[in-house]
Formats: structure tokens, C-alpha cells, sequence
């Protein structure tokens, strides 16, 4: 019999009646929506130039709220995996913690809102948080394959638009970034370094899918998109993207081990190889490449094209401390910069998405005017960034340590489970799942969360929390005969 609340009627008590499967079917098109929503917001900024990123965020909104709904009916209905309730309570725990540093900020609008064009305040992580609760919510094969293929699709979506950057040079904001240099791809992931941080998720769910799959067809579409992805990540010219190659060849040939896939899936891995090679080649050819070479850019494209030109969010670079052509000496001066800002607040932090504000340094133009706009302040003082690349440091320095370290609390639980669901479930969607999660967090050590990678990182997290077990077929009953 349905239940009721107060008399009211059974369609209006849908949450108290709503079964395991409706659940997962309504979660899994919200988790795809997280998705994709965002980088199918960011395609009017790119085409039109007089929009901003602003746009964007309504791509997180929208599946934030929807999720928000999601995650309340799976912790109602108790639909939530077991094993991901620790992470949940600390994830809660870091958005109690945000919410308290938020409060001794430089200022709490954009600690709650995000800075302009970034939007990654306290509200993203609470979107953030209702995307892991209602990934680790599903029940069901066909809506963990979901996760996958929304996570899939988002690259195809990055990577067919990058591809329009890359041979035509048009709806970008990342043009050649000298007479002599290369333009990096972004595709709709706003900055290229942004986009090899979203394929590399896509990447490693091609590619273990298409090592472990049963099925040609779905094989073939992996490796398709794998292709495509590799092909793509080149472009951004970034070492995030041969990090992330790196860690998708790595893991798809020990998620074949640990399944013991035939090695005949394995072989096939020389299709996304020769993709990558053959975007080498056309890079020396000058095809897509305005240099003929092939250069990491991440110090101008992280520092000068996107924080700098793209949304005046930090100071220009300051060559006489940092040499920006050289991307280790880019990465260390960030780090080593921030690990001081936190010995400056190592409780609070500087407050979310606030870390540009304590290296500020001057109110004034270099002709002396007076500077009243926040954006015109942040811009005219040399040197300074608010983004470092890695997130731990990132955490540390604008949420603080207690931040910090209930993130480690809630990750490191998910892998230790997904890792074991990957060893006894019975469906593959367990082991690509581990895998996506523990390639992000990885990469969150020269990487930094953003609105289009955050979403498909915590949805892929929460689900690789749900265990499809292989169950155990009943015993057969003795007959009893007396032949």
C-alpha cells in the first residue's frame, strides 16, 4: 500500500512512493546533465565575444538545483550507498568549514557566488556535493553506464568544438599568443588548460570502457572517441594533457590485468596512439600549429590569456620572479607563493575563490589614477594569480587546513571502495568508474577544479561508491530419489 503524508494524495507524496528504479532513472539524467550542461553554456561566450563567462554558470545551476532535489530524496529514502556516507558527512564537513571561512573573507559575496566569470563560491560546492550524493544514489547497471557515457559525451562535446578552434582559429579567446607561437584550444571548457583536465576524465572513460566492454559496437564507440579525445588534448599544448595520456594508457592496462581482459582489447590501444602521433605530425606541419613545433604553453595560457586578458582576475606576470616559458619554473612559483599565503591564514584561508586578494598590492594605475573598480585593481597589480595548480594547495589556501583535510577525508575512503568495487563487481562500470575517480584525483596535484571538470569528477566519485556485486545464484535443492 502507498504511503501518505497528512492525508494528501499519493502523486504529491512521489518522494515517500518513488521506487530504487524511478529513482535512478530521474538521477542519472540529472548526473548527465551535470555533465554536459556547462560546456553547452560556455558555446554563446565563445561564439559571441561581447557575452561573458557568467553565462556558464547557469550550466551548474540549473543541475546543481536539480540534484539538490535528487541528493534530499536519496538521503530521505535512505537510497544512498553506504559506503559513500562517510565521504558525504565530509563533504558536508568542508562546506560547514568553507561556509565559516566565507564568513571571515575579503568578501562574502563572491565567497558565496564565486568570483565573476569563475563562479566556483561555496554554492558550486554544495552543487558539488548533491552531484557525489545522488551519483552514489544509483542502483542500477544501466544508470551507472550512464555516468559513463554522460562523462563520454561532455568530451565529444569539448572536442568537437576545439576542433573548429583548431583549424579555423575562430570562437576563441585564445588566440596566437605570439607572431611565432601557437593558440591552444579550450574547446568549451574556458581555458585549454581546463579542457585536457575534462578529457582526461573522458580519455580514461573511453579507454577502460573500450579495454573492458563486452560489446563490439560500444568498443568501437570508445575507441572512436578515444581517438578524438588524444587528437584534441595535443592541442592544448599543456602538460596536463601528457599527464593525462599518461595516466589513461596506465590504468587502462591495469584495469585489463585486474579483469582479466583478452589482450586483443589491448592491442586495439594503437588506434588512440597513432591519433596522438598524427596530431604531433600536423603541429610540425603547421597545420593547426602556427609554429611548426610543438611547445608547452601552460605559463601564458594559465597566466596571461586566462586569468589576465580573459576575465581580470589576476595581475599580469611578473617576468622578474617567474619565467613564464619555462612551465616547471610557472608551477613552482605558484606553489611555493601559496604554501606562504597559508602560513599567513592557515585556519580559514583567504576565503573561496578569494586567493588573488592578499597578494594585492596597489590601488592605482601605472599613470598614478586612482583605481575604483575591483577587477581594474586586481589587473594593475604585476605578479599576481588566483588560481594555483593544485587543488590540495588551493583548498588549503582559501578554505583552510580543516578544508583540506576533509577533503582527504572524503576522498580517500572513495577510492579504497571503488578500488575493492572494482575487484568484485560483476559489471565493468565499477572499474571505470575507479578509475576516472583516481585519475582526478591525481591530477588535482598540477590541476585545479573548475565548473566544467568538477561536475563529472564528483558525479563519477559518488557512483564509484555503488558496488554491482556479483550475486550468487540460489543453491539447487536435492531431489530426493529412490532409483
Amino acid at each position: 500500500m502507498a504511503k501518505n503524508l497528512m492525508n494528501t494524495s499519493d502523486k504529491s507524496n512521489f518522494i515517500l512512493n518513488m521506487t530504487e528504479e524511478q529513482y535512478s532513472k530521474a538521477a542519472s539524467l540529472g548526473i548527465i546533465a551535470a555533465c554536459l550542461s556547462v560546456s553547452l553554456f560556455t558555446i554563446p561566450p565563445e561564439i559571441n565575444k561581447e557575452m561573458t563567462y557568467s553565462s556558464s554558470t547557469f550550466g551548474l545551476v540549473i543541475p546543481g538545483v536539480f540534484c539538490m532535489i535528487m541528493a534530499l530524496i536519496a538521503i530521505i529514502r535512505k537510497f544512498i550507498a553506504g559506503k559513500a556516507i562517510f565521504s558525504a558527512c565530509a563533504f558536508g564537513a568542508m562546506i560547514g568549514w568553507g561556509a565559516v571561512s566565507m564568513l571571515d573573507s575579503y568578501d562574502i559575496n563572491i565567497g558565496f557566488y564565486g568570483f565573476p566569470q569563475r563562479g566556483e563560491g561555496l554554492l558550486a560546492i554544495i552543487f558539488y556535493c548533491c552531484f557525489f550524493i545522488t551519483a552514489a544514489s544509483l542502483k542500477h547497471q544501466k544508470a551507472l553506464k550512464s555516468v559513463i557515457n554522460g562523462i563520454i559525451l561532455a568530451g565529444i562535446a569539448n572536442s568537437a568544438f576545439a576542433m573548429i578552434q583548431i583549424f579555423t582559429g575562430e570562437f576563441t579567446h585564445y588566440p596566437p599568443l605570439l607572431t611565432n607561437l601557437d593558440f591552444a584550444a579550450s574547446g568549451l571548457s574556458q581555458s585549454p588548460i581546463f579542457l585536457a583536465m575534462t578529457l582526461t576524465l573522458a580519455l580514461i572513460a573511453a579507454m577502460v570502457s573500450s579495454a573492458l566492454t563486452s560489446s563490439g559496437k560500444y568498443r568501437i564507440f570508445c575507441l572512436a572517441s578515444s581517438c578524438i579525445f588524444i587528437f584534441t588534448m595535443i592541442y592544448t599544448f599543456s602538460l596536463m594533457s601528457l599527464v593525462g595520456i599518461a595516466l589513461a594508457v596506465i590504468f587502462t592496462i591495469a584495469a585489463a590485468v585486474i579483469r582479466k581482459s583478452p589482450k586483443k582489447a589491448l592491442l586495439l590501444m594503437i588506434l588512440p596512439a597513432a591519433s596522438g602521433a598524427l596530431a604531433l605530425v600536423l603541429c610540425f606541419a603547421g597545420i593547426g600549429s602556427k609554429s611548426s613545433s610543438y611547445k608547452l604553453l601552460d605559463g601564458k595560457t594559465l597566466w596571461t590569456f586566462d586569468s589576465y586578458s580573459r576575465i581580470s582576475s589576476s595581475g599580469l606576470y611578473d617576468d622578474r620572479a617567474v619565467d613564464i616559458n619555462d612551465t616547471f619554473d610557472v608551477y613552482y612559483f605558484l606553489n611555493t607563493k601559496t604554501i606562504d599565503i597559508i602560513k599567513e591564514s592557515p585556519m580559514t584561508g583567504t576565503g573561496p575563490e578569494q586567493l588573488v586578494y592578499p597578494q594585492l598590492y596597489t590601488v592605482k594605475s601605472p599613470t598614478g589614477e586612482e583605481l575604483k573598480s575591483v577587477t581594474d585593481i586586481i589587473s594593475n597589480n604585476a605578479g599576481t594569480f588566483d588560481k594555483v595548480y593544485n587543488e590540495y594547495l588551493y583548498t588549503t589556501a582559501t578554505r583552510g587546513i580543516p578544508s583540506l583535510l576533509a577533503l582527504l577525508c572524503m576522498l580517500i575512503p572513495v577510492l579504497c571502495h571503488g578500488f575493492r568495487n572494482t575487484k568484485i563487481a560483476v559489471e565493468p562500470e565499477n572499474a571505470v568508474l575507479f578509475f576516472v575517480t583516481l585519475g582526478g584525483a591525481l591530477i588535482f596535484l598540477i590541476g585545479c577544479s573548475n565548473i566544467t571538470f568538477a561536475p563529472i569528477f564528483w558525479a563519477a566519485a559518488g557512483a564509484s561508491c555503488v558496488c554491482l556485486e556479483k550475486k550468487k545464484l540460489p543453491e539447487k535443492k536435492e531431489t530426493e530419489s529412490n532409483s
